[in-house]
């Protein structure tokens, strides 16, 4: 199917009387704190003969016509720090937007004052450090990122997946963090879904539900985050989507191994445009070719309407929908031991979408910001004894849980006499149900009748509902080199027993940076930051009643410094130390270990008892290099050094999930004539700690659960190997009038390295997997006395080759 049309493509992009090649950008100019439009703005791509630019218009728009290829293009204004925008890809198919927000220099007595270095692009004043920038060209042509927003966000310093556990997953986690400790918005409207099949109470996933054609470009923060951002302990990652071309409709389909996409954008009258897209996997098929046990099955979808009322007043509605359905197979290369294990996970079938409308008013010397949004989650779960004829009498999970979050938020903006202040706040009404049969062992009796192990089972129906709400305020200055700005923030909810003092999430923050030469900067960011435990947690009932009732938020302390030197504008090194502090995480009663550690099983997790007396602790070194493309290559580097370790029900601290202590991250590419281009990137990460198994507890209920029981008295006592991953792509693209083909192959672990995962506690079974093997010859017993236990090692590797192509028209 793919050969036939791609040769199709390809045929007829032969035959088209099209050889003019033409590229098209345009774009506007804004003044990054007011968000007004700037006019007579001088914008020109660097190194072109004769030089190309232009001057943006009285409505601070701007349009270049060039031949295809890859840009730098700079924005200069009287008044203004020049912004430069590095590998902008310009092609014959779709007319290129690329936008600029300058930043105002500080002006005394009519006289420019000179501030020293210009920070990174990504930098602001409120958020000085610990941040990062990506474009679309970045993340489109990531190797092995395979169009994954949330694949590619890994190979950025401090920031690790799930390896050594399940490194197909997206978890983001950030300096020895647990994935749900991030927050995500799309154009100011949070999303807190960005993967699909993601683990309720977490994050992560196989892949992302974001389109990449949409993305204009991405910020992540991973510290000194500003002060309008609630329920954060980790990061902030800020999606920022173009608007629909508004001169024609346009649009790409890109077909490869893993999926089918279209995207579409245009004009729909004078002043409103759109973006829309959809896209199905067919993920199952290639995983089983390549003989994986997992078959993710999804479609979404995603849409943006922008219409401009006046000149200062833009509405903007968004959504983004998913439909996720997730089982596993039996590979063809595996023992009866596995096809059992691999029968034991549940199937899951998810839906999830997020919906918003956001109004924004510019005002004198300043910018309103005004949004409404809803975002749902629907999550059903099964699992049975024996998932290959499921029966109701083996049934050992349930779940049928809905979370909705229905969220107001403003904000107001304003530069006065240098100052810059902004102060909002958010509400929310929340409505969560979780119907949960969860069957955590059966009783367990000797031959004689007495009770060995009583019956654990979590059975209840909860419908949840409660407010939200939070105020902040922060304010920012520039004194000649040295700026600093300084937030504080509240948030209360209506369900906590302690939930209604804002006292108890009082959140000061506070960000410096200094320019020591034109070259050289040095930043530092202290701040505290509060997140209420997740919806499955709050709604956990026990004998009817609410069981994490007293709960507490959950408190962050951040203490970061760094170093950043700009030897050229296209070229950035940075050194950052970080130390972070928690107090109040959510401990587990049933097994006395930090939920902090938990996060990467699929389904769901925090449906349990807990005690907000857990701490942390994580801490560490950065070191970043990153040079743009000039000369026609471009690489990133980095390395972090770090401890993560978190306390269970004895205080006692110790390693956490995520404490693999060494990161290390690489991406190289390379733009060759004939438009071939060529990437690779490189990711290791340290041995990640992991918790045997308690072998009596894994015999006795094995046949209950499915899986080993954990011995958390040694809570990740023992290590994993190491992760390393090499991955490649190419691309090779053509261009015609209005029409270009971009046909790329991205090979994941080209090197085939074989990662340790998790181990597997199983009983052996006879050769056509019908029946459990015995010590006695007898049927297996229910205490499993009788089983032969058996602890699988997951050490295979796999190479994932993708080939396909992106048509532009």
């Amino acid at each position: 199917m793919e050969r036939i049309v791609l040769a199709y493509v390809i045929a007829f992009c032969a035959i088209s009387i099209c050889y003019g090649q033409t590229a098209i950008i345009t774009g506007t100019v804004k003044n990054r704190s007011t968000q007004e439009l700037l006019v007579g703005v001088s914008v020109v791509l660097e190194n072109t003969d004769p030089l190309i630019g232009t001057v943006t218009n009285p409505d601070g728009s701007f349009r270049l016509n060039a031949q295809p290829g890859n840009y730098t293009i700079t924005a200069t204004f009287v008044g203004f720090r020049s912004q430069t925008k590095f590998n902008v890809l310009l092609t014959s198919g779709n007319v290129s937007t690329i936008n600029f927000e300058l930043e105002e220099e500080q002006t005394t007595l009519n006289e420019v004052v000179v501030e020293g270095l210009k920070s990174a692009d990504a930098a602001t004043i409120e958020t000085p450090l610990s941040i990062q920038r990506l474009t679309t060209e970045e993340i489109r042509s990531n190797p092995g990122g395979n169009f994954d927003i949330s694949r590619v966000i890994q190979a950025l310093p401090g920031i690790g997946g799930a390896t050594g556990t399940s490194s197909f997953r997206n978890d983001i986690i950030i300096r020895g963090g647990a994935p749900n400790e991030n927050v995500y918005y799309l154009d100011g409207i949070e999303i807190p879904i960005i993967n699909h099949f993601s683990t309720q109470g977490s994050a992560g996933g196989p892949q992302g539900i974001l389109n990449v054609s949409f993305i204009e470009d991405v910020t992540l923060s991973t510290s000194a985050f500003e002060a309008r951002y609630d329920n954060v302990l980790s990061s902030v990652l800020q999606f920022k989507q173009k608007d629909g071309n508004p001169e024609r409709l346009q649009g790409n389909i890109r077909l490869s191994g893993t999926e089918l996409a279209a995207t579409f954008d245009g004009p729909i009258s004078k002043n409103t445009t759109f973006l829309a897209s959809a896209r199905r996997s067919y993920l199952e098929f290639l995983f089983d070719l390549i003989d994986l046990p997992i078959r993710p099955n999804y479609w979404d979808f995603q849409y943006k309407i922008t219409h401009k009322l006046s000149s200062k007043t833009t509405l903007s509605t968004l959504g983004v929908g998913a439909i996720d359905r997730f089982s596993f197979a039996v590979p063809k290369e595996s023992t009866p031991e596995d096809v059992y294990v691999i029968r034991s996970n549940p199937l899951i079938n998810q839906d999830s979408y997020t919906i918003g409308v956001s109004l924004t008013h510019l005002i004198n010397k300043g910018v309103i910001n005004f949004s409404v949004s809803r975002n749902v989650l629907d999550n059903r779960l099964d699992k049975f004894e024996d998932a290959t004829q499921p029966d109701e009498s083996q049934r050992t999970l349930r779940v049928r849980s809905v979370e909705a979050e229905n969220k107001i938020r403003f904000d107001i903006s304003r530069t006065v006499n240098n100052w810059k202040y902004s102060i909002g706040g958010v509400g929310q009404l929340v409505r969560f149900s979780n119907n949960v049969f969860n069957v955590l062992g059966k009783e367990i009796t000797d031959s004689e009748g007495t009770v060995i192990q009583p019956p654990l089972l979590y059975q209840y129906n909860a419908d949840l509902s409660f407010i939200k709400a939070g105020l902040f305020a922060q304010l920012s200055r520039s004194f000649g080199a040295f700026r600093v700005s300084a937030g504080i923030r509240s948030d209360v909810n209506s369900f906590l027993t302690s939930g209604d003092d804002p006292s108890k999430t009082l959140s000061p923050r506070v960000g410096l940076s200094y320019s020591l030469s034109e070259k050289w900067n040095i930043n530092a960011s202290l701040g505290r930051y509060y997140k209420l435990p997740v919806y499955t947690t709050l709604g956990f009932k026990d004998e009817g009643l609410w069981g994490n009732k007293n709960a507490k938020y959950i408190e962050s302390t951040h203490y970061v410094a760094g170093l950043e030197f700009l030897p050229l504008p296209s070229l950035r090194f940075t050194l950052e130390g970080f130390l972070k502090h928690y107090d109040n995480y959510p401990v587990s009663i049933r097994n006395g270990i930090s939920i902090a550690n938990t996060g990467i099983e699929f389904g769901q997790i925090g449906a349990e008892p807990v005690q907000s007396t857990g701490k942390g602790r994580a801490y560490g070194l950065e070191l970043f290099a990153q040079q743009k493309l000039t000369r026609n290559s471009y690489f990133t580097i980095s390395y972090t050094f770090f401890k993560s370790e978190f306390t269970g029900v004895d205080n006692v601290f110790r390693p956490s999930s995520w404490d693999n202590r060494n990161l290390v991250s690489a991406i190289f590419g390379h733009k060759l004539k004939r438009n071939w281009e060529l990437g690779l990137k490189f990711r290791y990460a340290g041995r990640s700690p992991y918790t045997p198994f308690d072998l009596d507890a894994s015999r006795q209920n094995y046949l209950t659960i499915g899986e080993g029981v954990l011995d958390y008295n040694l809570v990740n006592s023992q290590r994993l190997g190491a992760f390393r991953q090499f991955d490649f792509r190419v691309d090779k693209k053509w261009n015609f009038n209005k029409l270009s083909l971009d046909v790329f192959i991205d090979i994941q672990n080209i090197t085939n390295f074989s990662e340790t995962g998790v181990l597997s506690y199983t009983f052996e079974r006879n050769a056509d997997n019908t029946d459990f093997i015995t010590t006695d010859g007898q049927p297996i017993r229910q205490d499993g006395a009788n089983a032969i236990p058996k602890i699988l090692k997951d050490e295979a590797g796999t190479i994932l080759p993708t080939i396909g192509f992106i048509f532009e028209f």
